[in-house]
């Protein structure tokens, strides 16, 4: 006889139906529309302008945006499945789209005023990219050292200093910037800015060329006496960090769903491989050496993924989650690492040619235990809530 406890357990890789129609059609448009690009997308190291257009007509940039704004209607977990989705093709659309909706959108949805909800949401939602404006050269893992300043003159505020490594700097006409409008008061005068493209004294700076993830535009912002309307402050004064801090911490759910995707996809090229790969007779996947790898490397996507899904399933439950979100996003940059690594030594040399995907895979999955937190900052947290 089944308990009631029994009977009401749904696993973590159980979806509703839209989560799984979302899901679906994240995939197809991965495999139909992303796939094909992504070789030359990769070598030219820039998007697509036309697959950008695609991203928004898929609803894929606006995900968790209200309908009254046009937005798609849907939840943080729906993100997370497209982002992995994404991912397993393509690494720099999956974090184009990643920023888009983890950091940019969540940040207005649960900061901005209504005035600039309405402003801005239904472009984010239909037809212009966001991009995340807080770290600087000398303000990385110490973000809250960041040295760029604001200073309120009559109804502007006038913003100078430079941002470094900017996701989509190159594709976004929205940037959420943050300064400092009292430095005296250290991260208390840190506070959180729109800024469009378009503004006196905001340009984009140098474009990285990067290991990986190279379609994915990362630039300089060089903020010259920007003039920013006073209104355009996101959130309270002074209150910027919270800003920051919230919504990273959701975006490192969304890297742990990149990661996955990363791995997955690796893998998958990996078994595939394998099956048609023979060697003394016999395909590659007979031996048990081989056979003992993957399946060590199945065991551990799966464990990264519910970590992923266990974090965001707090988050959507208004659970605390900071914990498991620092364990995701290290775990899963760990996992797509090692099992892209592993992927490319299952093709043997043509592991190491661009003519197959799993080099890529393996350059892409470096930037996971950089970016949004690096691994050490995540073990930090970590460590921090175990023994509080």
């Amino acid at each position: 006889m089944e308990t009631a406890a029994e009977l009401s357990f749904k696993p973590l890789t159980h979806f509703t139906e839209d989560e799984q129609m979302l899901r679906e059609a994240a995939a197809e448009f991965a495999q139909s529309a992303v796939l094909p690009l992504v070789h030359k997308m990769d070598e030219e190291a820039k998007l697509d302008p036309e697959l950008v257009k695609q991203f928004f007509e898929m609803g894929l940039m606006g995900i968790e945006i209200p309908e009254q704004y046009q937005g798609g209607g849907g939840t943080f977990f729906m993100s997370i499945l497209a982002i992995e989705e994404i991912a397993k093709v393509d690494a720099s659309t999956s974090v184009f789209m990643d920023v888009q909706n983890t950091l940019v959108n969540n940040a207005f949805l649960n900061f901005a005023s209504d005035h600039l909800k309405e402003k801005y949401l239904p472009r984010l939602a239909t037809d212009t990219v966001g991009a995340y404006a807080l770290s600087e050269a000398g303000s990385g893992s110490d973000a809250f050292s960041l040295k760029t300043k604001a200073e309120k003159k009559g109804d502007e505020y006038i913003l100078n200093g430079n941002k470094l490594w900017i996701t989509n700097g190159n594709e976004a006409d929205i940037f959420l910037v943050f300064a400092n409008i009292n430095p005296e008061a250290g991260y208390r005068g840190i506070t959180g800015f729109v800024v469009e493209r378009g503004f006196e004294g905001f340009s984009v700076g140098k474009k990285e060329d990067k290991l990986g993830i190279r379609a994915s535009s990362t630039t300089e912002l060089i903020l010259e006496d920007c003039r920013v309307p006073a209104e355009n402050v996101i959130g309270e004064l002074g209150k910027g960090y919270k800003i920051a801090i919230e919504t990273l911490n959701e975006g490192r759910i969304g890297i742990g769903a990149q990661m996955i995707g990363i791995a997955q996809g690796a893998f998958n090229a990996a078994v595939a491989y394998s099956k048609e790969r023979k060697q003394f007779g016999k395909a590659i996947s007979e031996f048990q050496g081989l056979q003992f790898q993957l399946a060590k490397m199945a065991t551990e996507i799966e464990m990264a993924r519910l970590l992923v899904y266990n974090a965001a399933r707090l988050k959507m439950a208004g659970q605390p989650f900071l914990k498991e979100a620092a364990m995701c996003k290290y775990y899963a940059s760990e996992v797509a690492e090692r099992v892209s690594s592993l992927s490319v030594e299952v093709f043997g040399g043509y592991g190491f040619v661009k003519e197959y995907p799993v080099e890529k895979f393996f350059r892409d999955s470096k930037i996971g235990k950089i970016y949004e937190g690096t691994s050490n900052m995540q073990l930090q947290t970590i460590a921090k809530l175990i023994l509080s």
